[in-house]
């Protein structure tokens, strides 16, 4: 396996900046504020704890931010669909919110479990 150097190299990160730039975008206007916030800083999580684990430099602290970022796509999820429920956004938006929010959800899952499974080589 082939070790990555940058975070920015991460597949899971660059879909992260893709969701938070589109939700950025997406709510922008939002006079609701509370939700507003509180959805780019979960989107922001993503992207964020992904990196602090890996310039973290140790599998396990690694680990631990990983899934701190993947229960952050839990939340972007969830508020992704209480925006459709309550018509901050259409059913395209939400398709496309929620489903590259799950798919770095799985990214992540299976990054984890690599880090799991994997042994350092000497």
């Amino acid at each position: 396996m082939t070790a990555i150097e940058r975070f920015e190299d991460i597949i899971a990160w660059q879909k992260a900046r893709i969701l938070t730039i589109e939700i950025y975008k997406l709510f922008r206007n939002s006079k609701d504020f509370g939700f507003r916030d509180q959805i780019q800083r979960a989107s922001v999580s993503i992207m964020n704890n992904i990196t602090e684990g890996f310039e973290r430099k140790g599998d396990k602290e690694f680990r631990n931010f990983l899934s701190i970022a993947k229960g952050s796509c839990g939340e972007v999820r969830s508020m992704v669909t209480l925006a459709l429920d309550l018509g901050y956004i259409n059913e395209q938006d939400f398709h496309t919110l929620s489903g590259l929010s799950l798919e770095i959800s799985k990214i992540l899952h299976v990054f984890m479990k690599r880090l799991n499974t994997d042994k350092p080589t000497s």
